[in-house]
């Protein structure tokens, strides 16, 4: 993953095989779908639980996760999967990439998780957006098996952060335009499985390796 602040970005090389080409509000196999609580909107790791299928609103719950934490905390520098757990909604399992280069990581998520992973994202205005996407490209892999991507244009998002986080570095909601690609994985089986995310966006590169056991 990316920040529009950073110059190098936190994508994918150009199309990848496999990439479904949609805009900002494709809905199509996405894992969360939204309700609506009776009384205060929930808040983006509430309505994680509850499944979402709008691109902003997946954006806005991933990129709140990735700056719940300072750095050094922080679920896209964790460099083993100690911290893969920390913060995770109930009805979902994100995972992360990097601020550049490769990382393996392990982790045991419960088995009845959809996965969501960006394979590279960014967040900023929408000619940030427009720029990182032109050569996005990279692909996500389960157990060897290459994934469908979804491709997202700039949307609008709100991340939530906490003080001194790696993503906004402010404490607070932060309304921003995301984008980029994303995959998104039924549930595996209970048992052993790997997931490979590759990705570039410019001179941007990003390799990580989950090993992950899906837990009954």
């Amino acid at each position: 993953m990316i920040r529009a602040r950073l110059v190098v970005p936190f994508t994918v090389l150009a199309l990848a095989t496999g990439c479904t080409e949609t805009g900002p509000d494709d809905t199509a196999e996405s894992p969360r779908a939204e309700a609506a609580t009776a009384s205060a909107p929930a808040s983006p790791s509430e309505r994680a639980s509850i499944g979402m299928r709008n691109s902003g609103e997946v954006q806005s719950a991933w990129w709140s996760w990735a700056a719940s934490a300072p750095p050094k905390q922080n679920p896209v520098e964790d460099a083993t999967g100690a911290r893969c757990a920390v913060g995770q909604p109930s009805g979902v399992w994100f995972l992360a990439g990097t601020f550049g280069g490769s990382v393996k990581r392990r982790c045991s998520v419960p088995h009845d998780r959809t996965l969501v992973a960006p394979v590279v994202n960014l967040h900023g205005s929408k000619e940030d957006c427009a720029a990182f996407m032109r050569t996005a490209a990279g692909t996500v892999k389960l157990d060897g098996k290459e994934v469908p991507l979804k491709r997202w244009a700039a949307t609008p998002i709100t991340i939530t952060g906490s003080v001194g986080n790696p993503v906004t570095s402010v404490e607070g909601p932060v309304k921003e335009h995301g984008c980029g690609l994303w995959a998104m994985i039924p549930p595996p089986s209970p048992g052993p499985h790997t997931v490979g995310i590759r990705g570039s966006s410019g001179n941007f590169r990003l390799a990580v390796d989950y090993e992950l056991t899906m837990t009954n």
